[in-house]
């Protein structure tokens, strides 16, 4: 017997293809509308009429073999054997994320081919695995981030089942798995939620329309569909984490935000199941009361991204000063960065034409996310362009220390660390023509306060946009890359194996440093690092940190004298206690 349930709370009528037979369902209470149904609890395929309109997959459909337009198939999620069961996640502030795109990080780009990356991932060094979107969206490949089917892993790149496989191997190598989520709205394609009830409203508008409907009226259940779902990754697929997409975009005035009301539903699975679970926000606020602890007035939420701190070392490195980057540009920002978190912590923003932010106070860094390159930061480029096209490998190699040895939590992007050729375009495969027209035309629009000419912007539908995108793993090998990923290898060991590196304590940092000569020196517990951005060598006065020794370095010239930590062009050192080895 399966329970088929689904809320439409405007429907007079609402009935249910289930095999060769049309089933009439019963309205119950606040709008839901329930059936049992003979047979058919794994591997039947179901699809709902309203008002003899249809038919439409369900919005909480668990499987979508068919894609976003096909009909929903039972799942059974008792029919997976896991043996994770005395797996416990490591704490997000002892962290090092490897964020990945399914389709483009392996050949065949399904999680199987993530699957057989694993082992290498652990080699490296990293502890948490973040993986962009699974959800169902239109066409084979794509970001994610315009899902429609949000509780139904996409089928091309091994559904269900794929998804839980790749979870369970993970935990069996000591990797904790990270999802992104995205609640601020839903894709264009395939969207049938609108014909169920009011998921939207027009109260407010985004970027991509309506927002999501969670203050207005009828809003609980829609409340309801997000939260059901966070806590279905947590419980059906064991995953440790979930990244919360732009929150900024979802606008709630309840008292009880719904952030809140998702971190005390994983307080209450972590209680259930006996297992810790994370909530990570992204979000442009710079508001620290989202990672505040709920008795304190906070939101609960675990971590949240701070893209200040990546706006400050992107812009010391490249110079680039269009769009947001123009508020940003100066070691002195960056100095502000490494001791304060934000930036804009009230400060009056050039971009925003207006102050922005609040103090992040006394959390600790732990509670902050920062990246050298992320999926936004390279892929919402118009050419999709790594770092590593924009400058020299000496100051990437800078820019890799200054994100793992800083007392926030460090995240890389597939390929980073190895310093990959291949860029990550923005990639779409909608069947609509229109909608592929419309998405062309808007992702030409979005850089009209950068520099790149709109009609040199790549279309998105275009096949060679996901294809160029695929990361090439025998680069990885060859000399100009190997010695990036060694470079990359040393200082995750160094984060992970030396006291205090991942404390998190800004109180222990302390800075200096020279917008003229572009020089910054910082110290962390015992450690100190010394960054040259210049195009000259120079010595930079490093205090007492002379008794130490150099312990890691960018270029082997690097070299402690008398007066100071010599520095060739474009290099970095790490100084630190003689006793300590790397």
């Amino acid at each position: 017997m399966a329970l088929l349930e689904v809320w439409a709370p405007d429907s007079k009528k609402v009935e249910v293809q289930w095999g060769q037979e049309v089933l009439s369902m019963i309205r119950e209470e606040k709008g839901w509308w329930r059936l049992d149904a003979e047979g058919g609890e794994h591997g039947s395929d179901y699809a709902f009429f309203l008002d003899g309109e249809g038919p439409f997959p369900d919005p909480r459909s668990l499987w979508q073999p068919q894609g976003v337009h096909g009909p929903s198939r039972t799942y059974d999620h008792t029919r997976f054997k896991w043996n994770d069961m005395a797996w416990h996640p490591p704490p997000l502030s002892s962290s090092i994320i490897y964020e990945l795109h399914v389709g483009t990080f392996s050949p065949d780009g399904t999680f199987e081919g993530v699957v057989n990356r694993l082992d290498y991932l652990v080699d490296l060094g990293i502890t948490h695995l973040e993986i962009m979107p699974v959800n169902g969206f239109s066409g084979i490949h794509g970001w994610g981030y315009d899902g429609v089917n949000l509780y139904a892993p996409h089928e091309p790149y091994g559904g269900p089942a794929g998804y839980k496989r790749l979870v369970n191997a993970c935990h069996e190598r000591g990797l904790a798995v990270i999802l992104d989520v995205v609640y601020n709205h839903f894709g264009p394609e395939g969207n049938y939620l609108g014909k169920f009830g009011p998921y939207t409203t027009g109260k407010y508008r985004q970027p991509w329309g309506e927002a999501v409907n969670v203050d207005g009226p009828r809003s609980d259940e829609v409340r309801r569909f997000i939260c059901d779902n966070a806590i279905m990754w947590f419980r059906d697929y064991h995953v440790d984490a979930l990244r919360i997409d732009a929150i900024d975009t979802i606008i709630d005035i309840s008292a009880l935000n719904i952030l809140e009301e998702m971190a005390i539903r994983k307080e209450e699975i972590q209680a259930e199941l006996g297992r810790y679970f994370f909530l990570i926000a992204e979000s442009a606020l710079n508001n620290p009361r989202i990672v505040k602890h709920r008795e304190t007035g906070g939101y609960g939420l675990d971590a949240q991204w701070n893209d200040d701190y990546h706006h400050c070392v992107h812009t010391v490195l490249t110079g680039e000063k269009e769009g947001y980057y123009i508020d940003f540009g100066s070691l002195q920002k960056l100095a502000k960065a490494l001791s304060e978190t934000f930036v804009f912590d009230g400060a009056y923003s050039m971009h925003r034409g207006r102050s922005h932010g609040k103090p992040a106070g006394d959390l600790p860094g732990s509670r902050f996310i920062v990246f050298l390159q992320n999926h936004d930061q390279v892929g919402n480029r118009a050419f999709g362009e790594r770092l590593g096209r924009l400058v020299t490998p000496g100051l990437l190699k800078i820019g890799a220390a200054l994100v793992m040895l800083s007392p926030f939590i460090p995240l890389i992007f597939q390929g980073e660390e190895w310093n990959a050729s291949t860029p990550f375009l923005y990639f779409t495969d909608h069947a609509d023509p229109e909608l592929a027209k419309a998405v062309a035309e808007g992702r030409k629009e979005e850089f009209a306060s950068f520099k790149w000419k709109k009609d040199d912007v790549p279309n998105p539908q275009a096949p060679e946009s996901f294809q160029d995108s695929k990361l090439n793993w025998k680069e990885k090998d060859e000399k100009d890359h190997s010695s990036f990923l060694d470079w990359y290898r040393k200082l995750m060991k160094l984060r992970k194996s030396v006291h205090g590196l991942s404390s998190g304590r800004k109180e222990k940092v302390r800075i200096s440093f020279d917008e003229n000569a572009k020089w910054l020196h910082f110290e962390r517990e015992q450690f100190s690092v010394a960054c040259n951005f210049s195009k000259k060598s120079q010595i930079i006065e490093i205090g007492e940190k002379r008794s130490g020794k150099v312990i890691l370095a960018s270029d082997d010239r690097c070299e402690i004298r008398e007066c100071g930590m010599f520095l060739p062009p474009e290099s970095v050192a790490v100084l630190g206690p003689p006793g300590i080895r790397i």
